[in-house]
């Protein structure tokens, strides 16, 4: 056997390994995000939203669970009526935004049942529905870093889970000074379906 088949084969068998164990699951999620951007020019009230995706459970031990997640979210908000205009060239009314998530979270299980989770977030914003002039640049810069700290309860196949997400990162790409950075609250149901 060649090195290449010989490496071929014992990474799909660790492969196997670790997708057939008991320490490894996948499955669906959906919630609700509920989002505000901070900074000049947007409403501080909170908008909704919902998320859906997949996630990844990978138990290291008893009591860490590395849990990546790939999510769709999309939140509609809004722009303060008395700042509509964010720079001399974009006006804006009202913002839906739509993102890929992408966190990679590490669950620290307090029992069988509760799990705290912390970690990075990148969102990549895939659609930036406004109304701007003509021959504008987006207003919004195209990745989004955060941090996210929750809980989530493990119920059988269910889980059930409520999490705060700060925007580390500034999201405006007007030219302006402003700084804008997100801020969600997201909550939702997974199953897993392996």
């Amino acid at each position: 056997m060649t090195k290449k088949s010989s490496l071929f084969f014992i990474s799909f068998l660790l492969l196997n390994t670790v997708v057939f164990s008991q320490g490894f699951h996948i499955g669906a999620k959906f919630g609700t995000d509920i989002q505000k951007i901070k900074g000049s020019n947007f409403s501080e009230k909170f908008a909704y939203g919902y998320h859906l995706g997949a996630f990844a459970e990978l138990k290291l031990n008893k009591t860490y669970t590395i849990q990546p997640e790939f999510y769709y979210s999309s939140v509609n908000l809004n722009i303060d009526s008395n700042l509509s205009t964010i720079s001399s060239t974009i006006t804006l009314s009202k913002l839906k935004l739509g993102y890929i998530n992408i966190p990679l979270l590490l669950n620290i299980n307090a029992s069988k049942l509760l799990a705290f989770q912390v970690g990075p977030r990148y969102g990549i914003i895939v659609n930036k529905d406004k109304s701007i002039r003509a021959n504008t640049k987006d207003a919004f810069k195209s990745g989004d870093f955060s941090m996210v700290a929750g809980v989530q309860f493990a119920i059988s196949k269910v889980r059930i889970y409520g999490r705060y997400q700060i925007g580390l990162s500034d999201i405006n790409e007007t030219g302006n000074k402003a700084k804008w950075k997100s801020e969600t609250i997201h909550i939702g149901v997974g199953l897993t379906i392996l």
